[in-house]
């Protein structure tokens, strides 16, 4: 059985594109949770920084996140990040410790 696989993913936007960042990660949420394998998918803002988000997901295992990378919903916000982003995002894989 696979390990359960914790993503934390940081996102910055360019000045005037913190709306646009928060609406399109936002919009992942719902197809991302429908999708077989994923069990959780929340986005969060930083109160001191409007300009950052974010994702925290949560996947059964490596394989339903590398499937997760191939569907249409996140190509798409791959093509938008690369317009509104003032960095490369950032993403941590994490699994649980052991006991």
């Amino acid at each position: 059985m696979p390990s359960p696989l914790t993503i934390v993913a940081t996102f910055v936007a360019k000045p005037g594109q913190e709306r646009r960042l928060l609406e399109e990660l936002t919009a992942m949420i719902e197809p991302s949770l429908a999708e077989e394998g994923c069990l959780a998918y929340h986005a969060y803002t930083d109160p001191s920084r409007a300009d950052r988000v974010v994702l925290i997901e949560e996947w059964t295992g490596a394989e339903a996140l590398e499937h997760h990378f191939t569907l249409p919903h996140f190509k798409n916000i791959a093509a938008v990040l690369d317009e509104i982003l003032a960095e490369p995002f950032t993403m941590r894989r994490l699994t649980d410790a052991p006991a």
